[in-house]
């Protein structure tokens, strides 16, 4: 019976702990603050915050380098050399990690990397399914295991709505208009996981409770998402009024299994304090 290890980028928001326990490996991806580089994940999401409020300047992020992924892939092997790897990559239109990582993939014909086109806890979601499916199916053959999980992914969907587009605003991705018009206006565009890409669509306008119902729902409806299971997302910040909110929604709309997950450094640089984010699975 062949043996799969898999590996995921730490922007996938499983902890080192987490990986442990689930038996996967990370490799890191590099948040740079004062001029100095650090591994995502090796420290507190709200250091994210409290430098952006301290100097006014948000941290920089960088994708896994192919020299990451050869130690990692070396070990492994080491290790377990009958195993097969298998990457399950954070969006290759996001970050380096997918190149890099089949840049250290050559000569290595036990490693197989797949861009999940997600980012965060889509990227989570996408690695816990597949954990499923190799428990349910630990024969499975290559081919076939690598066609469900391009499913998988296809099949997981992620909505994101900051609290305020400042963070947005510091990183390049949106004007000065568009940071002032959604503060006077009360507008609060929703960020979905498209073709792997973070593209701005419904901009909803309201209280930021409010507008996290619908955010909620919407996500549910649009997406047609089974009702088994569905991840909460959170950035640093975010209140426990507007969790209650999104929590109660989430069960008012039949969702069974509903969990919270908070994001780590990657995801909290680009989206900012007080962010929340909504996970799920379309029907098939």
């Amino acid at each position: 019976m062949k043996k799969w290890i898999i590996v995921a980028e730490s922007g996938s928001d499983i902890t080192y702990d987490e990986a442990k326990e689930l038996g996967i490996e990370l490799v890191p991806m590099h948040v740079t603050m004062g001029g100095k580089s650090y591994d995502d994940g090796t420290f507190p999401a709200e250091d994210i915050c409290n430098y952006y409020k301290e100097h006014k300047e948000l941290p920089k992020t960088s994708g896994s380098v192919p020299a990451d992924f050869i130690s990692l892939y070396d070990r492994i092997h080491a290790e377990h050399p009958q195993a097969q790897i298998l990457h399950l990559a954070y969006s290759a239109a996001t970050t380096i990690s997918y190149n890099s990582s089949l840049a250290a993939a050559e000569g290595r014909d036990y490693v197989t990397a797949i861009d999940t086109k997600h980012v965060s806890v889509g990227q989570r979601a996408v690695i816990l399914q597949t954990l499923e499916l190799l428990r349910n199916e630990p024969g499975i053959a290559k081919d076939r295991l690598l066609k469900k999980v391009r499913a998988i992914c296809d099949h997981t969907k992620m909505s994101f709505l900051p609290a305020d587009l400042a963070y947005l605003h510091a990183g390049g991705r949106c004007t000065n208009l568009e940071l002032w018009g959604s503060r006077l206006l009360h507008l609060h565009p929703c960020i979905e996981i498209l073709d792997g890409k973070l593209i701005a669509t419904t901009k909803y306008r309201g209280s930021f409770q409010k507008v996290v119902k619908k955010l909620v729902r919407d996500c549910a409806e649009k997406n047609h998402l089974t009702r088994e299971r569905l991840w909460l997302v959170r950035t640093p910040g975010l209140s426990e009024e507007t969790r209650k909110i999104a929590e109660d929604t989430a069960k008012e709309l039949g969702f069974g299994l509903i969990s919270w997950v908070k994001t780590g450094c990657v995801i909290t640089t680009h989206g900012g304090e007080g962010a929340i984010g909504v996970v799920g699975i379309a029907e098939i």
